[in-house]
């Protein structure tokens, strides 16, 4: 999928167009000869639209449809984030501006560049599979670029100040924990045993780095001629400082999901791809880390993601969305509960 794929707003989901260009006007170029807006179809959680000009696009972020969890979905703080982050780390795109009247749209938002290139989900596009080797160079740069994260000199480029690195993994097993109890829609027991098993079996952390605390190939944007270069990254949302292995456990977790079912994709688990081996002894060749702990983080992650689509089927199920691809989403989280506990047992 290419990531400039845009399509006409979803139904439910539209933007007051004239009140948006009217705030807009004087703020960013273009705005003032014309605003057109189409929205980005990929995604389960935030909102993201596509802003066209004369002058240049952009791209407007904002957080779903009704009630979302406490301190989630925080724009300000995602554009906090990518102000700083940007400078640092280039794949971050660069924000413009960012609005926390709700009453535009009828949420806070912000606006950043539009970057070009592609994204994978389901399938390779045509031009990756004419280049030779590719699996392997789009795995190796999807690594690299976790690492360039990773080695972010955090006092010099005035870093620190954007978390709380101590405490960190604790703060992230007991918040995941709560989350997960406040959406419950059913008894799932391997969920709960689970929570119990990460919070203790918590390993030592590895000194703090600049987290994207949703690294996944998905989230990453691959140039259209070279699968070797990293575009961008996108959806800094979770991001944060702290434990550096969370963020190798959630690239682990979608790169070579633990059950078919959920929304992970196996496009990364056949012939060519990096293996899962491969893939942390590449990271921690690049970083120097310990990663004698990574089974741990990836049970962790499958935990954090099948809250996460808890959340999502718990909007769906309290009617908080009328978004059909929710509807079976518990049958998501109950697979994923029973492969994370089953990777538990045999850590």
């Amino acid at each position: 999928m290419t990531a400039a794929d845009s399509a006409p707003l979803r139904p439910g989901e539209e933007l007051n167009v004239p009140a948006l260009a009217a705030y807009l006007a004087g703020k960013l170029d273009g705005v003032s000869q014309g605003l057109t807006v189409e929205q980005f179809p990929g995604g389960h959680s935030n909102l993201t639209y596509l802003l066209k000009t004369p002058a240049r696009d952009y791209v407007l972020r904002r957080a779903p449809l009704g009630p979302v969890p406490p301190k989630a979905h925080d724009m300000a703080r995602e554009y906090s984030f990518l102000e700083a982050v940007h400078p640092a780390f280039p794949p971050a795109p660069r924000v413009f501006h960012l609005c926390l009247d709700p009453s535009i749209i009828g949420a806070v938002f912000f606006v950043m560049e539009r970057r070009r290139g592609l994204v994978l989900r389901d399938r390779v596009p045509p031009e990756f599979e004419a280049q030779p080797d590719y699996r392997a160079r789009i795995g190796a740069a999807l690594v690299d670029c976790l690492v360039q994260l990773h080695r972010v000199d955090l006092p010099r480029h005035n870093l620190l100040g954007l978390g709380k690195p101590e405490g960190f993994l604790e703060r992230q097993i007991r918040g995941w924990a709560d989350r997960w109890s406040r959406s419950r829609t059913e008894p799932i027991p391997a969920m709960d045993s689970l929570a119990d098993w990460l919070a203790a079996r918590m390993p030592a952390s590895q000194p703090p780095t600049l987290l994207h605390n949703d690294f996944k190939l998905d989230n990453v944007m691959l140039d259209a001629s070279n699968p070797s270069r990293v575009e961008a990254v996108l959806d800094w949302e979770m991001s944060a400082i702290g434990d550096p292995l969370v963020d190798l456990g959630v690239a682990l977790c979608y790169w070579s999901p633990p059950t078919a079912l959920g929304p992970v994709t196996c496009l990364t688990s056949g012939p060519g791809w990096l293996t899962p081996a491969e893939f942390i002894a590449r990271y921690a060749a690049g970083t120097g880390f310990d990663v004698s702990r990574a089974s741990y983080y990836q049970v962790f992650a499958v935990f954090k993601l099948a809250v996460v689509i808890q959340q999502i089927f718990f909007r769906f199920h309290m009617g908080q969305t009328r978004d059909e691809r929710f509807r079976h989403f518990n049958e998501r989280v109950r697979a994923l509960a029973l492969a994370g506990w089953e990777m538990a047992r045999q850590d």
